[in-house]
Order: structure tokens, then C-alpha cells, then sequence
């Protein structure tokens, strides 16, 4: 976190936290969802300011109650989640990146949903790989240890038998599927925060 958003916490330390402005989008795009966005549960409008984005990235977190947040000086903007904390994405030198640019490093475990999402966990990091990047993260996909075709994919997520895995540098991570909605009690995030009762 900046020092310059700690000192303004200390300085301003009951300043209301704020709902429904900020999300992240599946594709790791920070959205910006004024009051329009919000009555018609529209996206809202992607940042593109690197120095925005930046400051965002560095000050991003989560309370005790899984719900994630942008901490913009005093004020603490929590953040709508399309899919999952953090978003990655492949790059040929990190192997994964996070949407705060930060290398994900090893992958302990993958999780597939039914419709195709790729999930990647790292200690206590979840991502959703984008999914521009998953028809890479398949290639790499092995069933029972040899490389899997398509069709044998889908019978694997419809509930086929054998054991599925993904190769990934240079080690082999177990694959699981997991329910899209179950993700949020799984792993103890809060996609739409609200206030505290």
C-alpha cells in the first residue's frame, strides 16, 4: 500500500466506504460503474489511465470478510468481481501474470467449470485465466499423462473418468472441476460486496 494512502488513513480514519463504482472485469479490466451503470447493472467504463491503474493495482486488498477492495486514500472503494480476486493472464517470460502485473509463480492446482473457465491457484491466490489465454493453458492439458484432444476435454468435464492434469513448467498440476457458482464459498471471496449488517 502507498504511504501516501496510509498516512490519509490515519489522518481521515471514518471516511464511508463506497459500493457498487468499482469492479473488476473477467478480463482484468478495472471499471469504473457511475450511477447509470449501476441502475442497469451494466459494466461500466474500462480504465485506461496507466497511472490510475497503477495507483489501483498497489492498493488493492481484502477485508476479513472476503470482500475485495481498492483503498483510495481515506476511503475504501470495494470492488464488484465478474469472476474471481485476480484475473491472469500467460506470458512467455513469467508464465502467468495477475492483473496487478504481479507474477503468479508456481500453479499448485486447476479448477474447470462446465463452461470453460479456467481457474489457477497459487497459495492463497485464485485467478481466472482470461479467456483469451485458456485455449493456450488446453494445449497443455494431459488426461491419465498423454496430451488430451477436445472431445476427450468435454467428456472429462461432463464427468468422465481419468485423472486430468496440466503440464506447466516443467511441473504436472492436478486439474479438478469445480461449479462457476461455487467458487466464492470455495475459496472466501465476495463477488458483489455490500455493507456489514
Amino acid at each position: 500500500m502507498d504511504d501516501i494512502v496510509k498516512q490519509a488513513m490515519a489522518k481521515w480514519p471514518n471516511v464511508p466506504h463506497c459500493y457498487g463504482w468499482l469492479a473488476l472485469d473477467a478480463r482484468g479490466a478495472w471499471r469504473m460503474r457511475d450511477e447509470a451503470a449501476q441502475q442497469t447493472d451494466a459494466p461500466g467504463d474500462k480504465l485506461n489511465n496507466a497511472t490510475l491503474v497503477g495507483f489501483i493495482n498497489r492498493n488493492y486488498g481484502h477485508d476479513d470478510a472476503g470482500r475485495w477492495f481498492f483503498q483510495n486514500g481515506p476511503q475504501r472503494v470495494y470492488v464488484n468481481l465478474e469472476a474471481t480476486p485476480y484475473i491472469a493472464r500467460t506470458d512467455p517470460a513469467q508464465g502467468m501474470l495477475l492483473q496487478t502485473g504481479a507474477a503468479l509463480g508456481s500453479i499448485e492446482r486447476l479448477y474447470l467449470t462446465a463452461a470453460g473457465a479456467a481457474i489457477v491457484q497459487s497459495g492463497e491466490i485464485v485467478a481466472q485465466v482470461d479467456d483469451r489465454d485458456v485455449a493456450q493453458l488446453f494445449e497443455s492439458l494431459e488426461l491419465d499423462g498423454q496430451p488430451i484432444a477436445d472431445e476427450a476435454l468435454l467428456r472429462w468435464l461432463d464427468g468422465g473418468a481419468g485423472t486430468l492434469s496440466l503440464r506447466w513448467r516443467g511441473a504436472s498440476v492436478p486439474a479438478e472441476r469445480i461449479a462457476g457458482d461455487e467458487l466464492p464459498q470455495r475459496f472466501g471471496f465476495v463477488r458483489v460486496p455490500a455493507p456489514s449488517a
